[in-house]
């Protein structure tokens, strides 16, 4: 894992976040921790299946 640019990315996260409640207009992600939580699965179960090196290229199943 990459630490700088980690942090890098959650500050300019947080500058952002701030900014977008500065001005108030509605933030481009789930404003809700059941939101949040779900994108964090999302990334998860996608990191899982990397790892376990399963899976199927959709667009050659369909045939393109």
């Amino acid at each position: 894992m990459n630490v700088p640019i980690t942090v890098l990315a959650l500050v300019t996260g947080l500058l952002t976040g701030a900014l977008f409640g500065f001005l108030d207009v509605p933030i481009p992600a789930p404003p809700e921790l059941p939101g949040v939580v779900g994108i964090v699965g999302i990334f998860l179960g996608y990191r899982l299946v990397d790892h376990l090196g399963v899976g199927v290229d959709a667009l050659e199943a369909i045939g393109l």
